[in-house]
């Protein structure tokens, strides 16, 4: 299934149906009172979470809702039927905002979680109802009030506990295959992951959390730059994030520039994500640069707790697995 998790959408719901003017007109009764019923509400158009869905797909080829309009009323002092609402079922994390102005008009973080798009309009009354003690056989009744429209952007987000950052061909996609039963594709060039990948990693019998492998960062990624910039926006709601570093990338001191490089980037896209808890892994221990690019770190930073690991052997993954749980996992409240 193709990863979209951004979509322009325009909606609309329904206008409501037009009051009725009609007469009670039986035998016996030639000139009864007014009995027009009222017109049915339109449709509203319903965004609502659900764990069925994870992608925004669907809304890439299918951009614009409309709900039904409401029934006009009849005589008899029947009411219009309301028109159906539209529901758009949308993953749990979606953002739903209005792309003129930036504002932000729900998050619907949760599956249940519901927010009405475009609320229906009103029903217009019947004669009956517009019936006074001097007015009483009034020969007009309201129209239906117009239904909404507007254009809405989706922005999915994801639900990960823990975001591993890093550049291209870093190792990330086969760190997550080790922590967890996600299994992404993973070749040795840059770029292979291009869409986010989830991971549940299991600590024990009864906790568990959420890891998510991003594509990897480049240079001006914050200004768009690479495949990077699409998905820093999924690392808003990590509680930890891991800088994953790359033993191999030419010298030893290598790992600590590009630790640099990326808080920048991280900086420079929202000032607010650099300051979230980190952990700094360093990976490829199995290579001959493993152990001399931990050295030159250790040398620069004595004091700074670095977590060296090879996705290869599984030296170190318990350890870095126990670091990030222990910002995670939900701390006791005080009584």
């Amino acid at each position: 299934m193709k990863f979209v998790d951004q979509a322009k959408i325009s909606v609309a719901s329904g206008h409501g149906g037009a009051g009725c003017v009609s007469f009670r007109r039986e035998k016996y009764i030639p000139r009864g009172g007014p009995d027009g019923g009222d017109g049915g509400r339109g449709g509203d158009v319903i965004i609502e979470a659900t764990s069925q869905k994870e992608t925004l797909l669907k809304f890439h080829f299918n951009q614009q809702f409309k709900a039904k309009n409401g029934q006009p009323g009849r005589g008899r002092r029947q009411t219009g039927a309301d028109g159906p609402d539209i529901l758009l079922a949308v993953p749990p994390g979606t953002l739903v905002s209005e792309p003129a102005t930036g504002q932000k008009l729900a998050d619907l973080s949760a599956a249940g979680d519901r927010f009405v798009a475009a609320k229906g309009g009103r029903g217009g009354q019947g004669n009956a109802r517009m019936a006074t003690s001097v007015r009483r056989a009034p020969r007009l009744a309201q129209p239906g009030e117009d239904g909404e429209e507007r254009v809405l952007l989706l922005e999915l987000i994801l639900l990960a506990n823990a975001g591993l950052v890093g550049y291209p061909n870093v190792g990330k996609s086969t760190l997550i295959s080790r922590l967890s039963a996600a299994r992404p594709k993973i070749a040795d060039y840059p770029f292979t992951t291009l869409a986010p990948n989830l991971g549940v990693v299991q600590v024990d019998e009864d906790h568990s959390f959420v890891l998510a492998d991003l594509p990897g960062l480049i240079d001006g990624a914050a200004q768009g730059a690479g495949l990077g910039h699409r998905f820093l926006k999924h690392l808003s709601r990590c509680q930890v994030l891991v800088h994953l570093l790359d033993p191999t990338r030419l010298q030893p001191e290598r790992p600590k520039r590009d630790l640099e490089l990326i808080i920048r980037e991280l900086k420079a896209y929202d000032p607010e994500m650099a300051k979230k808890p980190a952990l700094v892994a360093l990976g490829k221990m199995d290579q001959p640069e493993g152990p001399l690019a931990l050295a030159a770190w250790k040398k620069a930073h004595p004091r700074s707790r670095i977590y060296p690991f090879s996705s290869f052997t599984g030296e170190g993954l318990a350890e870095l697995k126990f670091a990030m749980w222990r910002i995670i996992k939900p701390q006791p409240q005080k009584s």
